[in-house]
């Protein structure tokens, strides 16, 4: 790709002396999400107070505090932290940071407990996927009928508390699980929060944003949720992986790929995904703005656009 763009590609540079590429914000927030999400995963095998696990959080925490004191100051920064002065634009994205991290990490833990707990083939997994999919599918319009009608402050809270009910069903799932009596009813209970959530988070990122702010918003919620789920993976896997080890050390004789103790490892950190969405619904419900200004009026449709082209 990079030998054949400059012969295929037409030129397409801004004349605009004050634009730049700004580098060192983004070696800056990628290098510290690297660190953040590399020092949760190997938490687990190192542990929490040892030296690398510390440094490793620390390093994050320093470099992703360097991204916003460089973007304050930086004449053309990569995101101007001037747009989280829209409530709305903040709270969607915050929401979705935490959505993110609760559903990507569902789907993981989802995906083992029916493999090596229930033992479903992969085939057989994707299919009990369907009564999920065909929710979301079927609400997205119900959705979008809703925030026009009642606004995102009354849709998001509402479809991330349903989110919630179904990350607590989730934690409840037994050793000895049955599709229809145990994951269906809470794989629709999910679909339907995942449909009022998703809808209304992407109209509320765009909320009263400017037409030269628009890539800026409509990149920040999609990389929101992208890094959501990145951390909240590998949260959920070391919290998992944890209690899993937990267990079998509290029950001799277990393995640790035994039902039991894994189905113990998922219960908690399906709590604590339960416990994100949780607080994405009362950030939601008190950061969104009941009173759209005009140009706030304008978004549901740019974001509905943005969903279409994607």
């Amino acid at each position: 790709m990079i030998a054949l763009s400059p012969w295929l590609l037409r030129e397409s540079r801004a004349d605009l002396n004050h634009r730049y590429f700004d580098f060192a914000g983004a070696a800056s927030i990628t290098s510290g999400l690297m660190l953040l999400v590399y020092g949760l995963t190997r938490a687990t095998l190192n542990g929490w107070a040892t030296p690398e696990t510390i440094g490793l959080l620390a390093g994050a925490a320093v470099l992703i505090a360097a991204f916003f004191v460089i973007e304050l100051r930086s004449k053309a920064p990569l995101l101007p932290l001037r747009i989280f002065r829209l409530r709305t634009l903040t709270a969607s994205n915050v929401s979705g940071l935490l959505m993110g991290g609760a559903i990507f990490s569902q789907f993981f833990l989802l995906t083992l407990y029916m493999q090596q707990v229930l033992h479903y083939s992969a085939l057989q997994t994707g299919v009990a996927y369907i009564g999920l999919t065909l929710t979301i599918i079927a609400f997205s319009a119900v959705a979008q009928a809703l925030v026009t009608r009642i606004g995102v402050r009354r849709v998001l809270p509402a479809g991330l508390a349903l989110s919630t009910v179904a990350l607590v069903l989730f934690a409840r799932l037994p050793v000895h699980g049955s599709y229809f009596s145990d994951l269906f009813p809470a794989f629709i209970i999910s679909g339907l929060g995942l449909a009022l959530a998703f809808v209304p988070m992407s109209i509320g990122a765009l909320t009263g944003v400017r037409q030269a702010d628009a890539g800026i918003a409509s990149g920040l919620i999609n990389t929101n949720q992208q890094i959501g789920g990145a951390i909240g993976v590998a949260l959920a896997t070391t919290v998992a992986t944890t209690f899993t080890t937990h267990y079998v050390h509290s029950h001799p004789g277990v393995s640790p790929l035994s039902g039991a103790a894994l189905t113990h490892g998922f219960e908690i950190a399906f709590y604590v995904l339960a416990a994100l969405a949780a607080v994405g619904a009362v950030l939601a419900a008190v950061l969104v703005e009941s009173k759209p200004t005009e140009a706030e009026e304008l978004a549901p449709d740019a974001a509905l656009e943005l969903e279409a082209a994607a």
